[in-house]
């Protein structure tokens, strides 16, 4: 289902969310049994209707996932989301007990944002939808600021970056009755030591992997199904299982693959990109007998994007790296209504390179994020001493720290490095996340990310390191578990990032935009947090590919990009600073 936007107070409504083009409805549904009356609008899929329904005293009358999901709720009460295998946004107005819950799944795949004013509550899956309501204002303070420059394009989980805007947590659900709001938490990692084999450990793996990918194969006759696929393991094993489920039912799987105009001509290999991906994409859909499409993107779609990958998150986002997924999805969607991705394999199974150097163990700081230095080459001094950035950065690094779930067995090294892990699932995964569901979402393409199954989250951080990358290979437990159904040279490759252009062009115009749109137009609302001096050289410095800071592929260029989104959004939400 679609995107929703709803108030809570004691006049009680909810309202579908169309704020932007291409949006599924999410219609509200209202049950009545035995007295008892709730109404809930639903964002998501289930991938255990089945189990849930055959646990139903009352069974539904109807085949939707909402009639379901309510009825659960009306027999269990609000922790019948404890039973829920999927991936949601839901919320349930009980007219009986005059209470409003807002429900998060496990891993946060679905946005739920709110804010509160006196005795109203604002929800919505959308943080630009919550400022149809009067009063609800796009305002930054301090706090805002620091998301933006210091963490973005990460955010603090929780945190909606706008002043007064908050966002369920993953794996939490809200109550909200008589003006009081509570949060309550019903999933959380647990460390506890790991009694299985080797053997029964990838044996285990590999049940639970094929389980998540045929769950979320689920969708309606009518739908297209298809598979993102880079050649590289984690997409790879991902298409092998989705492809042979479709073999069985006399069906072909359609793959999609990405890269930019010029690549081939203009690649450089680097530590964190080695190769190309095209020749590992060939091998594994002459394995697989996909009906595969190549697809590229030009410079001029990778600029003229970036614009709406704003409008999509409703906040500045991955630059180029987020504009082009944008631009592939629209046109995956002209061929499939939903499409399975091999996404967060690297956070739970240790692929990033961060898992594996020396330095990520001495860094007291976000792995993919240690230098705060590019980050503040574009800004003015006074607001570098104002927002004191690295404090801030500092601050929710040392949190997530003292947060993470450790075992009295762990050794220091085992110790630090469940704390990288759980950096990894709570910040990285879920910025990489909120990029696929915003993405795809926008062309109203329903993305699923069968790897991030809860189930496989909960097993595999409980295994140890020696298993997981094991003989020091990197992601070497789901290698192991994808023996047979990937041909060997894919499954052992190494790994390489979703891909970026290297064609100078896109400097170029990138650098174009930024000068007309920025430096020149003495109304762009960035220039009041930007050193004119610094930004005019670094525009005419040499670009480093080799030193991203954030993630492994945002160097130079897409600092540019990233501050262009910033213009972007502060003009086209009318942002106001509030200090």
């Amino acid at each position: 289902m679609g995107a929703f936007t709803g108030f809570c107070s004691r006049n009680l409504g909810f309202a579908i969310g169309r704020c932007e083009v291409k949006r599924r409805i999410a219609a509200p549904v209202t049950l009545t049994r035995q007295g008892h009356t709730c109404t809930l609008v639903f964002n998501g899929e289930l991938y255990n209707a089945k189990e849930l329904k055959a646990q139903l005293k009352i069974q539904p009358k109807t085949q939707y996932d909402e009639e379901c999901l309510l009825l659960s709720y009306m027999q269990d009460g609000p922790e019948f989301v404890q039973k829920v295998n999927g991936i949601f946004g839901a919320a349930i107005w009980d007219e009986t007990k005059q209470t409003l819950f807002l429900f998060r799944d496990r891993i946060g795949a679905k946005p739920m944002f709110y804010t509160q004013k006196k005795e109203t509550l604002f929800f919505a899956s959308s943080i630009a939808s919550l400022f149809q309501y009067p009063g609800v204002e796009p305002v930054l303070d301090e706090n805002g600021l620091c998301e933006v420059f210091a963490l973005g394009p990460a955010r603090t989980p929780g945190n909606g970056v706008f002043a007064g805007i908050s966002e369920v947590l993953p794996g939490h659900y809200l109550s909200f009755c008589d003006g009081v709001r509570t949060e309550h938490c019903y999933w959380k990692l647990e460390s506890h030591s790991h009694e299985d084999s080797f053997e029964e450990t990838v044996e285990k793996t590999a049940w639970l992997l094929e389980d998540a990918v045929t769950r979320q194969m689920r969708c309606k006759e009518n739908e297209q199904i298809a598979a993102l696929l880079s050649g590289g393991v984690d997409s790879s094993l991902v298409t092998a299982i989705c492809g042979e489920n479709l073999q069985k039912r006399g069906k072909v799987l359609q793959t999609f693959s990405f890269d930019f105009e010029g690549n081939n001509q203009y690649f450089q290999a680097n530590a964190f990109q080695p190769s190309q991906d095209r020749p590992w994409v060939e091998k594994m859909t002459a394995s697989c007998g996909s009906n595969h499409r190549y697809l590229e993107c030009s410079n001029e779609q990778l600029v003229q994007y970036l614009d709406q990958a704003v409008e999509a998150r409703c906040l500045p986002c991955m630059a180029d790296v987020e504009s082009s997924m944008l631009y592939f999805c629209s046109r995956v969607a002209e061929h499939a209504q939903v499409v399975l991705t091999g996404e967060c394999a690297d956070e739970i199974f240790g692929g990033y390179p961060w898992f594996h150097k020396k330095e990520a163990f001495e860094t007291n700081g976000f792995p993919w994020s240690s230098d705060q230095t590019v980050r503040q080459s574009l800004l003015s001094d006074k607001w570098v001493k104002k927002l004191q950035m690295q404090e801030y950065a500092q601050s929710a690094y040392e949190q997530s720290v003292r947060e993470t779930p450790v075992c009295p067995e762990d050794s220091a090294q085992e110790k630090r490095r469940r704390e990288i892990a759980y950096l990894n699932l709570k910040w990285f995964m879920a910025t990489l996340l909120d990029r696929m569901e915003r993405t795809s979402f926008y062309w109203n393409l329903s993305a699923r990310v069968p790897i991030a199954d809860y189930r496989i989250i909960e097993y595999v951080w409980n295994v140890p390191w020696d298993m997981k990358c094991k003989d020091g290979i990197p992601k070497a437990l789901l290698r192991c578990a994808g023996k047979g159904k990937v041909p060997d040279e894919v499954l052992w490759r190494k790994k390489s990032p979703y891909p970026k252009t290297y064609h100078p062009q896109y400097e170029s115009l990138l650098a174009e935009r930024f000068q007309r749109e920025v430096l020149e137009d003495k109304n762009a609302p960035i220039r009041e947090f930007l050193d004119r001096k610094k930004a005019e050289r670094f525009l005419n410095s040499p670009k480093d590919y080799g030193k991203p800071w954030y993630g492994q592929l945002m160097a130079g260029p897409q600092m540019i990009a990233y501050m262009m989104q910033v213009n972007y959004w502060m003009e086209h939400y009318q942002i106001r600073i509030r200090l």
